[in-house]
């Protein structure tokens, strides 16, 4: 599991959320050292959230590999609503809106996108490019604990878990 490399919106502290997102020049790359640093690792299969931002980082990943990338809205970040786009210092102490994704939905997806691996890639090394807090969850949901019990990633960070 890997989160994407560092965006335009991380450099400026945006609430990204659902937003395609876009790579600037220190996530492309911090991919292509992790592209350099897994070249030889074998990967059966590479599977990104839907979202700009981790497609882009797992497509480069997948270059040695000469493999296409999967993408699913399971791996999508968090739906943060009326955040999505703000500036998160200001955020603190604001009031969550009710269009925030739930702690329970999100970890519902968390526990689909475990079992969509399961199904779909039994047997096979895959390696999955999501986002800070949806990683975050299936870590909590994989090992049975609570989301702030999981050190956050950092971009372009490697966490493996085997199902």
């Amino acid at each position: 599991m890997v989160r994407h490399g560092e965006t335009v919106d991380n450099a400026n502290q945006v609430m990204q959320g659902q937003t395609q997102g876009r790579l600037n020049d220190v996530g492309i790359r911090q991919a292509q050292q992790l592209r350099d640093k897994m070249a030889a690792v074998p990967i059966d299969a590479f599977v990104a959230s839907d979202l700009k931002r981790s497609a882009d980082t797992a497509r480069i990943l997948a270059e040695p590999h000469g493999l296409g990338v999967d993408t699913t809205p399971l791996l999508r970040e968090r739906d943060w609503g009326a955040f999505t786009g703000r500036y998160i210092p200001d955020l603190k102490g604001v009031a969550w809106s009710d269009d925030i994704e739930s702690l329970d939905a999100l970890m519902a997806r968390a526990g689909a996108f475990l079992d969509f691996v399961r199904k779909n890639y039994a047997g096979k090394t895959v390696l999955a490019v999501g986002h800070g807090i949806i990683n975050k969850a299936i870590q909590a949901v994989y090992y049975g604990k609570q989301m702030r019990e999981v050190e956050r990633m950092t971009n372009c960070e490697v966490r493996i878990l085997e199902l």
